[in-house]
Formats: structure tokens, C-alpha cells, sequence
């Protein structure tokens, strides 16, 4: 396996990069990899909210013994989830409408929640410029989907009556 590298001309990391980045030519495209970086964070703040705001009144419910009220307040949680990814494929669509990379607003909204979704159904015609632009969206959707995920399982296990969760361990919120 070792021969294989050592037969060709393998450029360094720095060569590789700066190809790339003087391919795509397009300097906009590490704002858009600064926001998204900061959407994630956001995302990553409401998400432990909404868990948080979950397991102290899953506490409170509990403890008072209303029965009912837990998988209301998880029901909920799920709502505002998915009204975070929703409001984050508008942001993209948004970033997207301003940089003009499609000729038309629904086209790019369409765009933008395929990426964010890692769905691929359409067919879209991207200049060079903006190739690169599908990786950053479809990366930050799997980290946000990941994330609430996350944050929706461990609602669940609290939900269920699982709380043997040890905070030295890593798990749980």
C-alpha cells in the first residue's frame, strides 16, 4: 500500500489548498464558511436550550406527578427543532439570494434545503464559482441534524425513565 504513494508526485497539503482555493476563485466563499460556522453555534446554543428547558420541566412534571405533561413538553421540543432547521434553510436561501447564485428565489430556497437536507434530488447548474458552495451547506446540516438529534434522544431517555446517565461518562446533556 506504502508503494502506491511512493510512486506518484503527491502534492503537500499547502499545494493542495492553494490550488483549490485559487480553482474556485471566488473570496466569498470563506464568508460563507464563517457563517456557517456560526449557525452551527447558534444552532448548538438553542438546541441545548430547548433540552435543557425540557429536562427541568420533565423535572417539575415528575415531581408533582402530572402525568401527560413530559410528552407534551417533548412534543414541543420537536416543533421548535424542526422550526430551528427550517429557519436555517432560509438563512442558506437568504446567503444564497445575496450572493446571487440563482436566477430566481424559489429556485434557490429549493436549493438551499436540498444541500442543507444532503437530499440531491434537483438538478442544479452551479458556475465554478460556487461549486464548493453544496459541501458547506450539506456539512452543516449533517452537523445540526446531528446535534438535534442528539439532543432529542436524550429527551427521550429522560421521557422513558432513563436517567442513569453519569455526567463523568460524556454522555447526556
Amino acid at each position: 500500500m506504502l508503494s502506491l504513494f511512493q510512486n506518484t508526485d503527491l502534492p503537500s497539503f499547502a499545494t493542495l489548498f492553494n490550488e483549490i482555493n485559487a480553482d474556485m476563485g471566488n473570496g466569498q466563499i470563506w464568508v460563507i464558511v464563517v457563517s456557517a460556522c456560526l449557525m452551527l453555534a447558534v444552532h448548538a446554543v438553542a438546541v441545548l436550550g430547548i433540552a435543557g428547558a425540557f429536562h427541568t420541566i420533565d423535572q417539575v412534571m415528575t415531581r408533582r406527578r402530572i402525568v401527560g405533561a413530559s410528552f407534551l413538553s417533548y412534543f414541543v421540543a420537536i416543533l421548535l427543532v424542526i422550526a430551528i432547521h427550517l429557519a436555517e434553510i432560509v438563512v442558506w436561501a437568504y446567503i444564497c439570494v445575496a450572493l446571487k447564485v440563482f436566477p430566481t428565489n424559489p429556485q434557490t430556497f429549493y436549493f438551499a434545503g436540498e444541500m442543507y437536507t444532503t437530499v440531491g434530488y434537483g438538478d442544479y447548474k452551479l458556475t465554478e464559482q460556487w461549486r464548493i458552495l453544496p459541501i458547506i451547506i450539506s456539512f452543516s446540516g449533517i452537523f445540526a441534524v446531528s446535534m438535534s438529534g442528539a439532543a432529542l434522544y436524550t429527551m427521550m431517555g429522560a421521557l422513558l425513565g432513563h436517567n442513569n446517565q453519569n455526567p463523568r461518562s460524556g454522555s447526556g446533556f
